[in-house]
């Protein structure tokens, strides 16, 4: 197994085809009632998170990211309107995944969208964003981090490449799709990390 790296990441952004181009610009134009996946991130890595929106998509997860859905908010002048349109958005995404990465810890909007879905209905991940490393090693989680599971994805020569995983650890796991359902990563006699 492997964690994303924001090279990868990036590159799947520079690289995006004309359909995946336009798809980007239109979506704010779709009406969307649910969403498999929140995806809370840090603005500043706005490349990042539009190559996780694209593999997700790829992968057939519907996700909302504010600056793609919502581009009409501002980020930099917090209303109630804005904030009761986050709210909305939350309620109706089963889970919320965070794009963890050092720049999630400067958002101010992170720890908000973290604890209102814990405090609603406990479907939160984080989906750790490495620097350079893909090894489970280079990721640590800090504080109330550790209270939730984290995601990754087999490495290509996995027969699962098409898959991604919450763990909680190397014996305990789940197929991402179930846990979005509701299902909590358990315990497997065998690993296969």
């Amino acid at each position: 197994m492997a964690l994303y790296t924001g090279n990868y990441l990036k590159n799947l952004t520079r690289t995006k085809t004309a359909t995946e181009r336009v798809k980007l610009m239109t979506e704010s134009q779709v009406t969307h009632h649910t969403f498999d996946i929140f995806l809370c991130h840090s603005y500043l890595d706005k490349e990042i998170v539009e190559g996780l929106y694209l593999e997700l998509t790829k992968m057939g997860f519907k996700v909302y990211v504010d600056w793609i859905i919502d581009p009409q908010l501002n980020r930099s002048d917090v209303t109630k309107d804005a904030a009761e349109l986050i709210r909305r958005r939350l309620r109706s995404s089963k889970s919320l995944l965070l794009a963890l990465s050092a720049n999630a810890g400067l958002s101010k909007w992170v720890p908000w969208e973290l604890g209102y879905v814990d405090g609603n209905t406990q479907q939160c991940a984080l989906l750790p964003v490495s620097t350079d490393d893909l090894s489970r090693s280079s990721f640590h989680r800090t504080e109330y981090l550790k209270l939730y599971p984290y995601v990754e994805k087999p490495n290509d020569l996995s027969r699962f490449r098409d898959k991604l995983w919450a763990v909680e650890g190397a014996y305990t796991y789940v197929d991402f799709q179930e846990w979005i359902k509701g299902k909590k990563p358990s315990y497997s006699s065998t690993s296969f990390f």
